[in-house]
């Protein structure tokens, strides 16, 4: 038993861990799946509270993930994640009945599941829960509580960061179809010989003020005293979808431009925003500065955007912008970057580089090779990450040495006695 409820608590705390790191990671996928929760339940106003919920979830899941690995506050720990899997396992059920949105959004962009996958992990893991919650007044657990709890502020601490650093530039990792170094060309592809989506026809047929459903076995063609009235098309069986589909670019005086754009031998820069409203005056005088450098320099500068014609006319009007916005569809803009606005550097369909708005780029940073200046950029940006990733190792290994130190003494005492 002592081996299973080893196994169950590494098991349970690894999925809190994982799950809440691809959460903390990108706060605002969080937040709009959250939000599209929301709407789907006809609860809109709770919209306001999406970033802060995603934000607490995160860090509570990765939080207890830790503790349960290092089995740290075995008895306040048990009853935390009790109560969390019997509040999700009963939400993910109804969600799996109703399927109000298509993915449970528990793993972020990082592993897709269905509602049903997710709820029967969490049956599973709640039966995991279940054993460490009636086994939780066993102290196995010698070492001071100063010294769990330090261990339980660290894991905070570091989810915390991450979700704030995240959400202030872009995700340290980035999981979605639109990551830098991905062809937005390849990733609409569909593979010769993938599964093509499969529907069942209906037919509905009137006679004598009756109207039935036929399928295509067994509608009466041949019948004359029966009327054709309408006919569906009724999807049965989900085929290969892309990982970037709905991807287009037009606007009403120049059409479609989509593959002028992602096919474009030279740069081109994208600023995406999904609604243009939101951006402020610092973000603007920003924007101005790089299409200017773009427009002397020959490199295509356009916006994406889903806001309205009307709201588009007046907003490049009134602050004089010397390029024009054209509409992508809002979710692909989400989708593409976690900033709004934020900016976008393309090659031949390929992303090269991606912009918070805290962190646009001044022109005079652009000067030369733009795929040099990227390579460069994210190149310092990986060790600053390498750095801390070293740095927050180190304190988390001096933490188990000095635990380990203690439990060693322990048991060395009690075989002396």
């Amino acid at each position: 038993m002592r081996v299973v409820q080893f196994i169950s608590r590494i098991f349970v705390g690894l999925v809190f861990i994982f799950s809440g790191f691809v959460k903390a990671v990108d706060p605002m996928g969080s937040t709009f799946k959250f939000t599209d929760y929301f709407l789907a339940f006809g609860m809109d106003s709770l919209k306001e509270i999406a970033f802060p919920l995603a934000i607490l979830l995160s860090t509570l899941e990765f939080t207890l993930g830790m503790a349960l690995i290092f089995n740290s506050r075995k008895n306040i720990t048990a009853w935390l994640a009790l109560l969390f899997m019997l509040f999700f396992t009963p939400l993910t059920f109804i969600l799996a009945i109703t399927n109000p949105v298509t993915d449970c959004g528990c793993f972020g962009d990082a592993l897709i599941l269905s509602n049903w996958e997710t709820f029967w992990k969490n049956i599973v893991i709640l039966a995991c829960t279940l054993l460490l919650f009636f086994k939780r007044n066993k102290k196995d657990n010698q070492h001071p509580v100063w010294e769990q709890n330090l261990l339980i502020g660290f894991a905070l601490c570091v989810s915390v960061w991450i979700s704030i650093y995240s959400y202030r530039h872009l995700p340290v990792i980035d999981f979605r179809p639109y990551h830098i170094g991905a062809n937005i060309n390849e990733g609409m592809l569909i593979p010769d010989g993938a599964p093509a989506d499969e529907y069942r026809s209906l037919f509905k047929y009137e006679k004598d003020g009756l109207v039935k459903e036929f399928d295509e076995t067994n509608y009466p063609w041949q019948d004359t005293t029966w009327k054709y009235v309408d006919s569906e098309q009724i999807k049965i069986k989900e085929g290969y979808t892309p990982p970037i589909h709905d991807f287009s670019i037009s606007n009403d005086s120049n059409g479609d431009i989509t593959n002028m754009v992602l096919q474009n031998k030279g740069y081109s820069f994208l600023l995406i925003s999904k609604d243009i409203s939101e951006i402020d005056d610092e973000s603007v005088s920003k924007i101005n500065e790089l299409s200017l450098y773009a427009l002397n320099n020959n490199i295509q500068f356009i916006g994406l955007t889903s806001s309205g014609s009307d709201e588009i006319n007046e907003f490049t009007t009134s602050h004089e912008l010397p390029f024009e916005f054209y509409n992508t569809d809002e979710i692909q803009l989400k989708t593409i970057i976690r900033s709004n606005p934020g900016l976008v550097l393309l090659k031949e369909g390929t992303i090269l580089d991606k912009w918070h708005f805290r962190d646009f780029p001044k022109a005079n940073q652009l000067q030369g090779d733009l795929s040099a200046y990227s390579i460069t950029k994210h190149q310092t940006l990986n060790i600053n990450l390498f750095i801390i990733s070293i740095t927050s190792t180190l304190l988390l290994l001096i933490i188990l040495f000095h635990l380990v130190r203690i439990r060693f003494a322990g048991t060395k005492n009690r075989l002396r006695l």
